[in-house]
């Protein structure tokens, strides 16, 4: 049995257990205690603060650990960092309130900083030679100086909408997070096993995210140009119609460059274009 640290609420609990479900490992979450066991993979779910992943996985009470890269870098726990999940995007930027002229780095000097962050932002300034007061603060970092506890703020970003409801603006990006999987140094053989499996239906998924199977019937004699237009995987798949003059293409398309490429093929003839998404994708 795999023990797996997640966080008890919030934004990653919710992300984490979308990448469970769409790995199909079933978590029950009609009655949600402290430890809960998957009912079709040998797994078992520990939720905790997210402040505390880091250390359980580091200590071996959890095997592995979903957190966030800003908790794990900022508790500087022993654990190994498996992936790079892709979601629960983020920044640690620095912030000071709207009426305040920003001159640089140097605005800091010598000015006091309230954090959820103190390690990541102590690092960060005596890189820059920059001497400030930082002053640790746990809950709701914004109100820090509205309230005159603090001349600026360093924390999470993601919108930027609470900061703009604080009156504040974000000046310095000091550091991007994500969701990351991380582990014990010291899993046996069989969580070894366990693990992989886990991480080959992890990768599968992660394959399929912003994907979409295309399937269209173009011209027989346009088939290689439409081809030299397509950046699938590998070839795509080509298969004859009932008429000789026309041919079906399957191929895989990244959301990104999707209706650049869509545009190409139909101006090169391609019809009864087909758009499927991907829900997993094994290479």
């Amino acid at each position: 049995m795999l023990r797996i640290a997640v966080q008890s609420k919030g934004r990653l609990y919710d992300d984490t257990m979308n990448l469970l479900a769409e790995a199909d490992i079933k978590i029950s979450s009609s009655k949600r205690t402290l430890l809960v066991q998957s009912t079709n993979f040998p797994l078992e779910v520990l939720y905790l603060r997210d402040d505390d992943i880091p250390q359980s996985v580091a200590s071996g009470v959890a095997d592995i650990g979903i957190v966030g890269e800003n908790e794990f870098i900022e508790k500087g726990e022993d654990a190994q960092i498996l992936s790079h999940l892709g979601f629960s995007k983020c920044r640690l930027s620095l912030a000071i309130p709207k009426e305040y002229k920003y001159t640089g780095l140097q605005w800091f000097s010598g000015k006091k900083i309230a954090t959820s962050y103190p390690n990541i932002l102590r690092k960060f300034m005596n890189s820059n030679g920059i001497r400030t007061e930082i002053h640790e603060i746990t809950g709701s970092v914004e109100i820090s100086p509205g309230i005159g506890l603090a001349d600026g703020i360093f924390d999470i970003v993601s919108s930027g909408s609470t900061l703009v409801s604080n009156n504040l603006r974000e000046v310095e990006v000091v550091m991007k997070s994500e969701a990351l999987l991380i582990a014990n140094w010291h899993l046996d053989e069989e969580k070894h096993q366990i693990l992989n499996e886990m991480l080959f239906r992890i990768e599968a998924v992660q394959q399929a995210e912003d994907k979409k199977y295309v399937r269209m019937n173009i011209p027989r004699n346009k088939l290689d140009d439409i081809i030299n237009v397509l950046p699938g995987l590998k070839s795509p798949t080509v298969i004859p119609l009932a008429d000789n003059e026309w041919c079906s293409v399957h191929t895989v398309l990244d959301q990104k460059r999707f209706w650049e490429i869509i545009g190409k093929l139909k101006e090169m003839g391609a019809q009864g274009i087909l758009v499927t998404p991907i829900e997993k994708m094994i290479l």
